[in-house]
């Protein structure tokens, strides 16, 4: 983590999550339930993609099943604080970091036995996510509701995925699993999904 990539330079997303891992105590480096959900079903060989992973206990659930992880994130400050972790566990070695944008970074086509994003929506980056999940792999997705921005209103509209997002934008070739609103009134909805 040692230089910025140009693209992230001065980049919003970049300061805003620094500021906030900076500021904050330490992370609890808790699995996401979905991600706890997900590892556990059957899934074929290869690797899990956590997309805007922050320090991320989901990266760390995989890795420590000996599952090699791409943890990806614009805060460099949270892939540090997730590298140290995961040194600590001893599983550094299966956790790659990836500082990137994710609007522009692309993942290895249907390269990923699971792809996870709890806690960031971009149509974009959804699309992208689905595209890297392989054959029989899962793709577990988290995003904030239109509840959200009531319990919020600052909340930007663009950062809440819309009525029957995100199962309504999968690609063919996907079962959904399940897809429901969870949260304080329905602020998050949780996709779990399948490429056949």
């Amino acid at each position: 983590m040692g230089h910025t990539p140009a693209g992230l330079a001065g980049h919003p997303d970049q300061l805003r999550w620094n500021a906030r891992y900076e500021s904050g105590g330490k992370p609890s480096f808790a699995a996401h339930p979905l991600a706890t959900v997900a590892l556990s079903a059957p899934l074929p060989p290869g690797p899990v993609l956590d997309l805007a992973c922050g320090p991320s206990g989901s990266a760390l659930l995989a890795a420590a099943s000996g599952r090699a992880v791409t943890a990806v994130d614009a805060s460099d400050v949270a892939l540090r604080l997730l590298a140290a972790e995961a040194r600590r566990r001893g599983i550094g070695d299966l956790i790659t970091l990836v500082h990137a944008d994710l609007g522009a970074w692309r993942p290895a086509h249907r390269g990923y036995s699971l792809v996870l994003c709890t806690g960031y929506w971009d149509r974009a980056v959804f699309a992208t996510g689905a595209d890297a999940v392989a054959p029989g792999g899962l793709l577990g997705w988290e995003a904030l509701t239109d509840a959200a921005r009531r319990l919020r209103p600052g909340i930007a509209a663009q950062w809440c995925a819309g009525p029957g997002e995100p199962a309504s934008l999968l690609p063919p070739g996907f079962e959904v699993l399940d897809q429901h609103d969870a949260g304080e009134q329905g602020a998050k909805r949780q996709l779990l999904a399948r490429r056949r």
